[in-house]
């Protein structure tokens, strides 16, 4: 029998509040996050605007000098901050034996953009001997992230990155629950992190018309399954989940947000971009992920939806939600909050099941904001506009990919 997994602790960073706490107030009131660009001069730019991170100070996790120098890029010190955040929320300090028997998961999509974009432009003006930083490459690689956490952490386990788009954090949650049930691993850092608000992030995903370009009302812009939806919303952040063998955590008293009881990953072998027809990628892993935890469709209360408020995402992840679901979708209640904190791309999957497990843990969901005008290819209960307090039994998030990637991680309420 695979073990039982616990998430004992929880660390977000978001473009609505930078702690768990604050992320979690804030989409319970239906604040959202997204504005002008600040980064930047966007001025030139088809969208103008995304979901930045705020009044984040990295010093309060990191010294100046490492975010000066082997943390400067914000996908790392992202990372850091929710990282610890999670660490000190499940009272855990890996030492001793536990020390090798835990490991760090973290995924991101694109990594340190930021540093690569400011290192072209260093290396054209200074040349090569003094345009390039000897910690370039330990700035933007993806494995550094979970790397530096593993260091600060001392988790001398399993420590690698998922890359796989808008998946990765889930995939990296995922993967984590895996090394626990078979007995590799009691304790794992898992999930995503992502910082790609930057010239080139904005400007490419603008080239391919993937962004909503509703520059004169950026608060309004992401709304998932509404009629006049146009595109999504860029974001940065970071959500980072501590898992831990279900008994390992009782016997030290630990606070139980919930159980992870269920994963599936896989591919709509399809298109770079577009879903697979009628979802039939999403619906296999749907129910590969009730599958795997051994669930009935009637027995999910709560999808947090990939939701990207595109016009092809939203409609196809709704026909493949009742396909999945049957008479029970019409009792479901789907919520995306990336109404709210936009699309974190690699960090959305593990933020949104960050939310699904505290959602499980308070009986309360967070709504779908901006839902003024249904669309009639998307006529699920979205918790529209309005937070809603619900016993939830388990909570299912989805989480789907550029390249036709798809993951599914299933929360479900500790009873004691």
């Amino acid at each position: 029998m695979p073990r039982r997994v616990a998430v004992t602790g929880v660390g977000l960073v978001t473009p609505v509040g930078v702690g768990t706490e604050e992320t979690w107030r804030a989409l319970l009131r239906g604040d959202c996050g997204i504005g002008p660009i600040t980064r930047f001069d966007a001025a030139s730019f088809s969208t103008r605007f995304a979901g930045e991170v705020k009044g984040f100070d990295p010093t309060r996790w990191i010294s100046a000098r490492e975010a000066k120098a082997a943390m400067a890029d914000s996908f790392v010190q992202y990372a850091m901050a929710a990282g610890a955040m999670a660490m000190e929320d499940a009272g855990l300090v890996l030492e001793g034996a536990l020390a090798e028997r835990a490991g760090c998961f973290v995924g991101s999509g694109m990594g340190g953009v930021s540093t690569i974009e400011a290192t072209c432009q260093a290396l054209h003006a200074k040349g090569p001997r003094h345009g390039i930083s000897p910690f370039f490459v330990t700035q933007i690689a993806i494995s550094l992230a979970a790397g530096q956490l593993s260091i600060r952490h001392n988790a001398r386990g399993p420590c690698y990155s998922q890359v796989s788009a808008c998946s990765s954090g889930a995939h990296a949650i995922g993967d984590g629950l895996r090394v626990i049930q078979r007995g590799d691993a009691d304790v794992m850092l898992c999930g995503g992190t992502e910082a790609v608000v930057t010239p080139l992030g904005v400007g490419g995903f603008a080239a391919m018309h993937a962004l909503s370009t509703r520059n004169d009302a950026p608060a309004l812009a992401s709304r998932p399954f509404d009629l006049e939806r146009d595109g999504f919303v860029l974001a940065e952040g970071a959500g980072i989940l501590v898992l831990e063998e279900l008994e390992r955590a009782r016997r030290r008293g630990a606070r139980i947000y919930a159980e992870c009881k269920g994963y599936a990953a896989n591919a709509d072998a399809h298109h770079i971009t577009a879903p697979a027809v009628a979802g039939e990628g999403a619906q296999r892993c749907m129910r590969a992920a009730l599958a795997d935890a051994q669930l009935d469709g009637s027995e999910i209360d709560y999808v947090n939806a990939h939701g990207t408020s595109t016009k092809m995402n939203d409609a196809v992840e709704t026909f493949a939600i009742k396909q999945v679901f049957g008479a029970h979708a019409r009792r479901l209640m789907v919520s995306s909050t990336k109404s709210m904190t936009g699309h974190l791309i690699g960090a959305a999957g593990s933020v949104e099941g960050a939310l699904c497990v505290l959602a499980v843990a308070r009986g309360q969901v967070p709504p779908t904001i901006n839902y003024t005008t249904p669309d009639p290819d998307c006529d699920l209960d979205y918790v529209p506009n309005i937070a809603r307090d619900a016993k939830l039994r388990n909570a299912l998030s989805n989480s789907f990919g550029f390249g036709g990637t798809n993951a599914c991680l299933i929360f479900g309420r500790h009873e004691g």
